[in-house]
């Protein structure tokens, strides 16, 4: 997708982890959430799409300080931050859309 920033990104990627997200979140809504099915839909593809924006734009951080690993907490994995930076993204998006629609 961005091979400058993370070369190993591609588009099968992106849309396979938007639709396993989508799929998954369409099938727990029900169970944690009072999402209903079109905005479960909805939410599934914000978190897909939002954590493959979160996790290119550490990835362009990280290329542009020069650092491969974010730390050796979790050795093999990169760090905690790379564990995490889609979450960063996703976690306040979903708040929103949640204090938008629900609350």
């Amino acid at each position: 997708m961005i091979p400058s920033v993370s070369p190993n990104k591609t588009v099968e990627g992106l849309l396979g982890g938007a639709l396993t997200t989508t799929v998954i979140a369409i099938f727990l809504a029900p169970v944690l959430t009072p999402l209903v099915p079109a905005h479960a839909v909805a939410a599934g593809l914000m978190i897909g799409f939002g954590g493959f924006i979160g996790d290119v734009t550490i990835s362009a951080l990280k290329r542009d300080l020069g650092v491969k690993d974010s730390g050796t907490l979790i050795p093999g994995h990169g760090g905690l931050l790379d564990r995490i930076d889609s979450l960063l993204f996703t976690a306040p998006l979903f708040f929103h859309f949640m204090k938008y629609f629900y609350f």
